[in-house]
């Protein structure tokens, strides 16, 4: 391994010692993830014409969530008792595995199956990622290697839609698949060759008691998921509004639960405490992760189905949105410490702002309109992000800021499983339970964002009640 005893990455000598190999390939499983991620989006104008199972359509997201979720939770702990390199190899497979019952599905369930399998492939590479960088290369060069990490993300964010448009449109939305069915494999068998040494091929366990893993508390956030999912499948007032309520009971237990593990909690201790700058911060990333999703989910096959507009031009709008986000909390980064509450109402608007123009241009097709909510949305989150996570983190009890900081993460996908299951629920509920037609598309197209208006404005409240940095 590298050593270094500066804050300094020396690329010359990782690239020397092999490091740089090894730190390249530990990114591909982000890449993978990420990729994945955002590039279904783009083919579902495709996907939904083969398979049909429009009302479906929100499952194929919500499903993905909730197996990066709990994938993610279980991977660094599995490393206790299997090797970096088998974990790897597994995770590899399994997302390959995924890609490949989702190339050839034959029916809207068998894919979303597929999506699963996927999810939890991707979100243990993620996770994986993250425990190599902490196993494999020296302390002093986290940070850099992490910032590396992250703009790859972005990197794959704003790529994985236009990779979508243009398999989709060129070839075939299931080669879009096949070409991950490739990677899964790649990584898995180049665990092999670049995984080496005891840190990589050794379990990691100093022979202390290991945490209980959550199973109950993810169990009851999956099946809670489900249940908001199944209100929408076929939209009959009782029933909706019975699993409906179940599904937010269920989401209401789960954070009990995960209160009741103090060793293996996924978020701090009363992460929705609005008297507190941590409970309005998570508040703020829940209301807005969830009233964000409806363009993401139906946005490319609305554009296309009701406005005849090209599949990569919807690829081009999604990843602008990815762009503004990354070069605005680019711009932002170095802002004086007595702006950071300013910035970050300013970002909650702009997303709000975002949302409630959605709900006007997309019904329209204006795509200058629709571009520029695209911007304003993803910019939002991208000045107000940084900060906000820095107000979460500084204001959580010193024991519990390592949970916090991984908690806005974790939050976010929670947010957008149940903001994708939601979208369901409204899509179905203005039309598309009875599939496909102009006067649902149309309908369809206003609903899925004038519903998440209120959740807009709770984001935008949340970070109104965020102090200034000193009282942070």
């Amino acid at each position: 391994m590298a050593e270094s005893t500066t804050a300094r990455v020396d690329w010359r000598l990782l690239w020397a010692s092999g490091d740089l190999a090894r730190f390249c390939f530990i990114n591909l499983g982000i890449l993978l993830h990420a990729t994945n991620e955002t590039m279904v989006a783009t083919i579902t104008p495709a996907m939904v014409g083969d398979l049909s199972g429009v009302e479906l359509l929100g499952w194929s997201f919500a499903v993905y969530e909730i197996g990066a979720i709990s994938a993610g939770a279980a991977a660094g702990r599995m490393t206790s008792y299997v090797s970096l390199r088998t974990n790897m190899m597994a995770a590899a497979l399994i997302y390959s595995l995924g890609a490949l019952i989702c190339a050839l599905a034959p029916s809207m369930p068998v894919f979303l199956a597929g999506r699963l399998v996927e999810g939890l492939g991707g979100g243990a590479l993620v996770s994986l990622a993250f425990v190599s960088v902490q196993r494999l290369f020296p302390k002093a060069i986290w940070p850099q290697l992490f910032g590396v990490m992250s703009a790859i993300w972005g990197i794959a964010a704003f790529s994985g839609p236009l990779l979508g448009a243009l398999i989709s449109q060129y070839l075939s939305w299931r080669w879009a698949f096949g070409v991950f069915v490739i990677g899964g494999l790649f990584a898995a068998i180049a665990c092999l060759f670049v995984l080496r040494g005891p840190q990589a091929t050794r379990a990691q366990n100093d022979g202390t008691a290991l945490p209980r893993f959550p199973v109950l508390a993810l169990g009851c956030l999956a099946a809670s998921i489900v249940l908001i999912a199944l209100a929408g499948v076929k939209v009959e007032a009782l029933r909706s509004s019975l699993l409906l309520g179940a599904g937010i009971a269920g989401i209401v237990l789960f954070f009990v639960l995960d209160a009741r593990l103090p060793a293996a909690r996924l978020f701090p201790s009363r992460p929705f405490n609005l008297g507190t700058p941590l409970g309005n911060g998570l508040t703020m990333v829940a209301a807005f992760s969830v009233a964000t999703c409806s363009f993401g989910v139906y946005g490319p096959l609305l554009l296309t189905s009701l406005h005849g507009i090209p599949v990569l031009t919807t690829g081009y709008i999604i990843a602008a949105e990815s762009i503004s986000w990354s070069i605005l909390s680019i711009l932002v980064a170095n802002a004086p410490p007595e702006r950071e509450r300013v910035i970050v109402l300013a970002g909650a608007l702009m997303i709000a702002g975002g949302i409630a123009g959605f709900a006007y241009a997309v019904p329209a097709g204006n795509i200058p309109l629709i571009l520029g909510c695209a911007i304003l949305q993803g910019g939002g989150f991208g000045i107000a992000w940084p900060f906000v996570t820095r107000i979460i983190v500084a204001s959580a009890p010193a024991a519990e800021q390592t949970v916090a900081s991984s908690a806005v993460p974790t939050m976010q996908r929670i947010g957008y499983a149940v903001g994708a299951a939601s979208c369901g629920i409204v899509a179905n509920a203005s039309g598309f339970s009875q599939g496909l037609s102009g006067e649902a598309e149309a309908n369809v197209a206003a609903w899925l964002f004038l519903a998440f208006l209120p959740l807009g404005l709770l984001g935008c409240i949340a970070a109104w009640r965020l102090p200034p940095r000193s009282d942070a």
